[in-house]
């Protein structure tokens, strides 16, 4: 398997990588990052060879990689998570790293206020596997405790390219104030984009990111269509609630904007994610379709439907096109 591949399964495209920096993830430590800064580990862009960079050190190389090994013992290295959250899978991702890769890895993980010490209790979330130069390894996690800091263990040493954490923002809504305004979609309140008609260009998650998007590629954005119908996007809220105010931002988009939107909404009892691809065509209308315009923030409030509290929503693009963000605001229903 080569770098640029990296293989379909349910948790990449379902939740979103708790390890990214944007949500104030942290790579805290290693006991040794002597070739590769420990801090590209969780770099959000696709690791790159540059063949003929080098630095002080030795041959330049995006990721992580410690010296070689002489005596007993492993390397490691810890990661705190921005927002701590539940670990549904992980891809430990070794691309341009050829004859210099650990032959295995294992991770830890633990839930503390703080940072780890000596006295910290780890739990093993991914037992020892085997790894192969050049590729990504996916893994399933099955324990559904929530998490705060990761330990990476390498054995005994090498290089990783980047390790992707997917899983779920876990927010503390019991101290949450039930009068707060909150966009209830925000990556940072738990919310994530979970089913879409096309991802061609980006994930439906990546427009309930923090701040604006920072370019056309910091969105969803569908291919072309060339048959009737419309794109759309499934979304589930971080908690039910309320909304009172959405927003709409086509920021860099220009010449691929959506011509109209729509917002879809229900409060979900049961059934399974799959099967809300084909319950939300039913959904009530929350906003009725609304033209939009390019890189700009469209605003709403008096168009939206007052259909009592949801927990989903089905964002409807007419026909196609790129939206940067999309923020619900509303007041969570206990």
């Amino acid at each position: 398997m080569n770098s640029a591949t990296i293989p379909t399964v349910g948790f990449v495209d379902k939740f979103i990588n708790l390890a990214s920096p944007r949500l104030g993830t942290e790579v805290i430590s290693a006991t040794d990052d002597f070739f590769a800064d420990k801090s590209r580990l969780i770099n959000p862009a696709p690791p790159v060879f540059i063949a003929d960079k080098y630095d002080e050190n030795g041959k330049w190389m995006d990721g992580w990689e410690s010296r070689r090994k002489r005596g007993e013992g492993h390397d490691h290295c810890i990661i705190r998570l921005g927002l701590p959250g539940i670990i549904h899978g992980v891809n430990i991702d070794t691309s341009h790293f050829t004859g210099n890769f650990p032959p295995s890895a294992s991770i830890d993980a633990c839930l503390i206020e703080g940072d780890p010490d000596e006295k910290t209790d780890w739990t093993e979330i991914l037992p020892a596997v085997t790894l192969k130069g050049d590729s990504h390894h996916l893994h399933a996690i099955g324990d559904n405790r929530n998490w705060s800091h990761l330990r990476l263990n390498i054995y005994p040493d090498g290089g990783i390219a980047r390790l992707r954490v997917y899983g779920e923002v876990q927010c503390n809504w019991e101290k949450r104030d039930p009068d707060e305004l909150v966009d209830l979609a925000a990556l940072i309140n738990g919310g994530r984009g979970f089913e879409a008609s096309d991802q061609h260009y980006g994930s439906p998650s990546q427009i309930l990111a923090p701040g604006r998007g920072i370019n056309m590629g910091d969105g969803w954005e569908t291919r072309r269509r060339r048959e009737p119908g419309n794109d759309w996007a499934l979304i589930a809220l971080g908690h039910p609630g309320i909304i009172s105010k959405i927003e709409v931002d086509t920021a860099h988009f220009k010449g691929n904007y959506p011509d109209r939107c729509s917002i879809q909404g229900a409060l979900v009892a049961g059934g399974t994610e799959d099967s809300l691809v084909t319950q939300s065509m039913f959904w009530k209308m929350l906003l009725p379709e609304q033209k939009l315009e390019m890189d700009a923030i469209h605003p709403f409030e008096k168009e939206i439907i007052d259909i009592g509290p949801i927990s989903h929503i089905r964002l409807n693009i007419i026909p196609d096109g790129g939206i940067s963000r999309l923020r619900l605001f509303g007041r969570i229903k206990r």
